[in-house]
């Protein structure tokens, strides 16, 4: 993986850049839309190649683990070909998914020992097992096995997390060493910072993870719970330690306004799961703010779902359809508002490289973010 930095805004951390991988060429800041289980809830290939260009997706290591299982995907020659994309694919670890199941699971120094979501089958994920796993499924950018800390959580509980998550990944670097590549192609490692919301922490975890000199680095145990501010406090923080000529990763983060505020403060990547899951819901991000579809106002409304659409959809369809679809639980709806909103955001950040590359993303941030947090 290559990284090459074209522009800094002049007002703020942000910058524009360029990741290359064996699979394609990716413009930051970058949003990644999530495919859990090798697919992107309700989205085709073809719209995600042609309507959407994304250049990257996400990939998740335990649903993958699970189900189809890396017999199956190893067999069809790795995740590229098990789903016929033929661009970049990163892979979460499935620290954040082991988190979600504290009610089954067990940490210990050897690994997580947890109960299938699906079956309650018992299994055992360890650092090296992770990047066996991720080997198999090939995806270009994997993640090292982490620790998600809750929130709120006290510093004991967050420096503990942080010593094991440090210790997870010494052991995964080694044997991400002493193995190669299953289908022809590069693969880079990247470490993950914790800390939770502690300054302290946040800056002994980002020096460790700074010190491993990998491809990429990432930011993970925020968007869950926290506020905002602090959110953003400690993105400035570990930021300012992580090297300047690597991409850096934001996890599972988040809305529109996030999105914009962490690209200010020097975030490259990121991915979550809103756009799809609110989406089906009936939540749908515009320029001009949010629209909850499923309200009575929309009933007769019908003007384009989106009057400056970023997608084929916004136009073709009116808000009073799809309010019509989303009550009556048509698949259909959830699929135009994923799709809609996926392109919504896959907007958002190529709008911040080109104001970046412009010298205006401060401004033109400062003037987007009240619209992106109206109700409309």
């Amino acid at each position: 993986m290559n990284f090459e930095i074209l522009h800094r805004d002049p007002a703020s951390h942000a910058r524009a850049g360029i990741i290359r991988t064996d699979h394609s060429e990716i413009e930051t800041p970058v949003f990644m839309p999530v495919g859990t289980a090798g697919s992107v809830k309700g989205i085709h290939r073809r719209e995600l190649l042609e309507d959407l260009n994304a250049p990257v997706i996400l990939g998740n290591t335990y649903h993958l683990y699970l189900r189809p299982g890396t017999e199956i995907i190893r067999g069809a020659g790795g995740l590229h070909r098990f789903m016929n994309w033929d661009r970049s694919l990163l892979t979460d670890s499935g620290g954040y998914q082991v988190f979600s199941l504290s009610a089954s699971r067990r940490l210990t120094e050897e690994g997580a020992h947890f109960n299938s979501h699906i079956d309650g089958s018992r299994h055992l994920f360890t650092p090296e097992s992770i990047v066996d796993i991720q080997r198999e499924i090939g995806a270009d950018m994997i993640m090292a096995f982490d620790e998600c800390t809750p929130w709120p959580c006290d510093a004991a509980y967050a420096g503990n997390s942080m010593e094991l998550t440090h210790h997870w990944l010494d052991r995964g670097l080694e044997r991400f060493g002493s193995t190669d590549p299953l289908y022809g192609h590069s693969q880079s490692f990247i470490p993950i910072v914790q800390g939770s919301v502690f300054r302290d922490l946040r800056i002994r975890s980002a020096e460790y993870i700074a010190g491993k000199f990998a491809e990429a680095n990432a930011i993970g145990g925020l968007s869950v719970g926290e506020p905002a501010e602090l959110m953003y406090e400690m993105i400035g923080i570990v930021n300012g330690i992580l090297p300047e000529n690597r991409p850096r990763y934001l996890m599972g983060v988040g809305t529109p306004v996030n999105i914009l505020e962490a690209i200010s403060l020097g975030i490259d990547m990121f991915d979550c799961v809103i756009p799809t899951r609110n989406g089906r819901n009936g939540m749908l991000f515009t320029r001009e703010g949010i629209i909850n579809i499923r309200n009575k106002k929309w009933m007769d409304d019908y003007s384009p779902i989106d009057s400056e659409g970023t997608c084929y959809v916004d136009t073709q369809y009116s808000r009073a359809y799809l309010r019509h679809l989303i009550i009556s639980g048509e698949l259909l709806g959830a699929q135009i508002a994923s799709l809609h909103n996926l392109a919504f955001y896959l907007w958002l950040v190529r709008s911040a490289f080109h104001e970046i590359r412009r010298g205006t993303f401060s401004a033109w941030k400062e003037k987007m973010i009240p619209g992106l947090s109206t109700r409309l």
